[in-house]
C-alpha cells in the first residue's frame, strides 16, 4: 500500500514547509509527496524541504481545483490525500495505522477511507460519521483532508473547476451515487484542519451555499432534497452549525455528536 500525499500551494510562506514536516514525520515509510506549486514569488519553494520522497511540480493553474486535478496527474499511490498548506497529519502514526486498517479491512471496490478532524480553529476534534448515508452527503461529508481516496476515483473524475468553494463536495457525491464507492470509516483522528481560509469569508460562504443547493439538485432527487430539508429545519440546523464553529461551545457539540454516532470521542 502506497499513499500520495498532495499539496497545493500558490505564496504558502512558511506553511509549507509546516505541512511538509508532518508529512515527514510520518512513520509509515511507504509515500509520496505531490507539491504542486502554481508560481509563487515568496520564496517558500526555494527554501522547501529537500528529501527523496517530496516531488515538486510547477505548473499556472487558475484554481486551487485545477491545481489538485494536475497533482493527481503525476500520482503513482494507491491512495489519495490532499493536505493544505497550514493543514497537518494528526500524529506521526497516522499513516502507519491507516495502512493496517486497510489491511484488516479491505475494499473490494475502489472506495474512500475517512477518519475524524481536529479543528485547529475551535480546539476541538470533529467526529465523522461511522457510515455515510444520503442524509449525511446533505448534511455534512467528512473534511476533504481526513479522505484517503482510491486514486483511480480522482483519475476518473477530476474535480470540477466551475465549483469555486465546493468542488471537493460535487465530487464526494459522485463518488457516493454515482461510483458505487465503499466508504469505510477508520475510526481515528486523521488531520488537524486550519480553518479561516478563503472558503471561509463572508462573499464564499453565500457562493458555498449556492454550490450547495446546485451539486445536492445534481445527485439527488426531490423527494429526497424534501426529507433533508425538513430534518435540518426540524432540528434547528442554523443554531447547531453555530455551536459547531465556537470556540466555546465546540467541544460540547462535538462530545454530544460523537454520543450521537454511538462512540466515545477520542482523548
Amino acid at each position: 500500500m502506497k499513499f500520495s500525499i498532495i499539496v497545493v500551494c500558490l505564496n504558502p510562506g512558511t506553511k509549507l514547509n509546516q505541512t511538509l514536516d508532518s508529512i515527514l514525520a510520518q512513520t509509515c515509510p511507504d509515500f509520496e509527496v505531490i507539491v504542486k506549486d502554481g508560481g509563487s514569488r515568496d520564496g517558500s519553494i526555494e527554501t522547501m524541504r529537500e528529501d527523496r520522497r517530496i516531488h515538486l511540480y510547477q505548473e499556472s493553474d487558475h484554481s486551487i481545483y485545477e491545481a489538485m486535478n494536475q497533482a493527481v496527474s503525476h500520482v503513482t499511490g494507491d491512495y489519495i490525500l490532499f493536505l493544505n498548506c497550514g493543514d497537518l497529519f494528526y500524529d506521526d502514526e497516522v499513516l502507519t495505522h491507516t495502512a493496517q486498517f486497510m489491511e484488516q479491512h479491505p475494499a473490494k471496490l475502489q472506495g474512500i477511507y475517512y477518519g475524524d478532524t481536529y479543528s485547529a480553529k475551535t480546539e476541538t476534534k470533529i467526529s465523522s460519521p461511522p457510515r455515510i448515508t444520503g442524509f449525511v452527503c446533505y448534511r455534512n461529508i467528512p473534511c476533504h483532508q481526513s479522505c484517503f481516496y482510491a486514486a483511480d476515483l480522482c483519475r476518473q473524475k477530476p474535480y470540477e473547476p466551475k465549483y469555486k468553494i465546493r468542488a471537493d463536495y460535487e465530487h464526494f457525491l459522485w463518488c457516493y451515487y454515482r461510483a458505487k464507492a465503499p466508504m469505510q470509516y477508520l475510526g481515528l483522528t486523521v488531520s488537524s484542519y486550519e480553518g479561516g481560509g478563503y472558503s471561509e469569508t463572508k462573499e464564499n460562504l453565500k457562493r458555498s451555499a449556492a454550490e450547495h443547493k446546485e451539486i445536492t439538485a445534481k445527485y439527488m432527487n426531490p423527494g429526497e432534497l424534501f426529507r433533508y430539508r425538513a430534518v435540518m429545519a426540524l432540528t434547528l440546523a442554523p443554531l447547531r452549525t453555530a455551536l459547531a464553529e465556537s470556540k466555546h461551545f465546540s467541544a460540547m457539540y462535538q462530545k454530544l455528536m460523537s454520543k450521537a454516532y454511538g462512540r466515545k470521542q477520542e482523548k
